[in-house]
């Protein structure tokens, strides 16, 4: 899960929410000011309406799991309504298009990953005390690469705004709770959670894309690399690409876990700026 405040989305400049007959929103925030009531719970709730057991929470949840299953194409008010058993028109009592919807399913799945709260302490509480920075940032790490995986479509949204949810800021508060031991400023600290997140971002959408590809050709990574090997064999024995022929067999191979190896990397690379911090603290005191 992305907990440095950049994880929700950009205003709605993607597509219209539906109700002029197109649904290609990938951007959030159409309607900036709406989106933060239903997210806050500060907006005036519907009244009673055709279908008493419709509800905001009911609609995020749908819409999650259509997007899981189909992509985040397939979401629209119209097969919203048809998953909810009512009329499209009255999913709009609730939320204004599918831009604000992508607002609340971010914030919805941002939350995931996070201890589960009262939700009359949460914002009044202390976060947990943090642990060791390290563990910290290897639990950033893995907890949202976990979520992109089963929210892939999280990565087809434009999320380079940010409409502020309970559920990006607790995260974002955690996130620095637990790195606060680093002892670096406070830019640089936004700086580590940004610099792990692209990191599992770049990752992730390479698993996903590779996924796509297999679904779209009906070719398995297997088949495809064959249908080249002649070529790649040929391309090596020229003399051209004497770097590349003289790679071991397993370069490529699925079995290096290259999230593993960069995360360490990552980690050991800030544990050297985290020690000559604290070296230049204690020569201060000198």
């Amino acid at each position: 899960m992305a907990k440095d405040g950049t994880t929700a989305a950009t205003n709605g400049t993607g597509g219209t929410d539906g109700r002029n007959g197109t649904d290609s929103t990938n951007t959030a925030s159409g309607d900036i000011a709406r989106s933060l009531e239903l997210l806050w719970g500060t907006g005036e709730r519907p009244g009673r309406g055709p279908k008493p057991g419709l509800t905001l929470d009911r609609i995020v949840t749908a819409a999650v799991a259509v997007a899981d299953a189909e992509g985040l194409a397939a979401v629209s008010m119209r097969r919203l309504s048809t998953e909810l058993g009512t009329g499209t028109m009255s999913l709009y009592r609730y939320v204004p298009g599918k831009a604000e919807l992508l607002d609340l399913m971010l914030d919805r799945v941002l939350g995931e990953p996070l201890p589960s709260t009262d939700a009359s302490t949460a914002l009044t509480e202390a976060p947990p005390a943090p642990a060791d920075w390290r563990a910290a940032v290897d639990t950033m790490a893995r907890d949202y690469l976990d979520n992109l995986r089963r929210h892939p479509w999280l990565l087809k949204i434009n999320q380079a705004r940010t409409v502020l949810g309970p559920s990006a800021l607790r995260g974002l508060e955690l996130a620095l709770t637990g790195l606060r031991g680093m002892g670096l400023r406070d830019p640089e600290l936004i700086g580590v959670i940004i610099t792990v997140n692209s990191f599992v971002e770049g990752l992730a959408r390479t698993q996903a894309d590779a996924a796509e590809a297999v679904r779209q050709t009906g070719l398995s990574d297997e088949v495809f690399w064959d249908h080249q090997r002649p070529f790649l064999e040929r391309a090596m024995l020229s003399g051209a690409y004497p770097m590349m022929a003289s790679m071991s067999e397993d370069t490529f191979s699925p079995e290096f876990d290259q999230f593993e190896f960069g995360l360490q990397r990552i980690i050991a690379g800030f544990d050297v700026l985290v020690r000559e911090r604290a070296a230049d603290r204690e020569a201060s005191r000198t």
